[in-house]
């Protein structure tokens, strides 16, 4: 697949003084599929309290859903979703920034969360080495609307030729690498067990 990027010329929304207003966002057409891909700025995310970088394509893509908030499919309610869940992480959890590395919500879009090549905290021994992708919403029990899916699969193979992810990567569920939870919830983990690159047996973690 080819990628086609141009240059973001306004921000999708009036952020919030307390946000952080930095943009490089960008549109994305990968294949068949259209989606832009929002930046920080473009979600009014908050600056992060620290910041740690590692280098090389990521061995690893961690499949997340949200659970809470559940679907938005809005652009706004898209962004007011991240929001949520950034304070969550940083005032509740106390973490320095949102937990994923990217998001993908039923606007057809995907979200910067802490971005590529950024130490995030999504999934323990894997937040140094991998990409967290979340899927906004609940999907215990019914799958998110195809778009969605499509989406999530043309960018795990731009992040492929960004060279932010392995040629050669392995794809898990969430609850395959942390013991105690349902996440991505059931029919999103029946799904992503098609992918490509989905891996039953977890890697030793010595795997680069």
């Amino acid at each position: 697949m080819e990628a086609v990027v141009s240059v973001l010329v306004a921000l999708s929304s009036i952020c919030l003084l307390n946000r952080d207003i930095t943009t490089y966002a960008a549109p994305a057409e990968i294949g068949d599929s259209q989606w832009k891909l929002i930046e920080r700025s473009g979600w009014c995310a908050r600056p992060p309290k620290d910041r740690a970088t590692f280098a090389g394509a990521a061995p690893f893509i961690i499949i997340h859903h949200s659970y809470k908030p559940g679907m938005a499919l809005s652009e706004s309610d898209c962004q007011l979703a991240m929001q949520q869940i950034q304070d969550f992480h940083m005032d509740e959890r106390h973490w320095s920034d949102i937990g994923y590395s990217f998001a993908i919500c039923g606007d057809g879009n995907v979200y910067e969360g802490r971005g590529a090549n950024v130490v995030a905290a999504h999934a323990p021994h894997y937040n140094n080495r991998s990409i967290g992708l979340l899927l906004i919403g609940d999907f215990t029990e019914a799958l998110p609307p195809s778009s969605m899916l499509e989406v999530a699969l043309d960018f795990i193979q731009f992040s492929v030729d960004c060279g932010f992810l392995r040629e050669d990567y392995i794809l898990y569920g969430h609850r395959q690498v942390r013991n105690g939870t349902i996440c991505p919830g059931d029919a999103l983990y029946a799904a992503i067990q098609k992918w490509p690159h989905w891996q039953e047996d977890v890697e030793d973690i010595a795997y680069l």
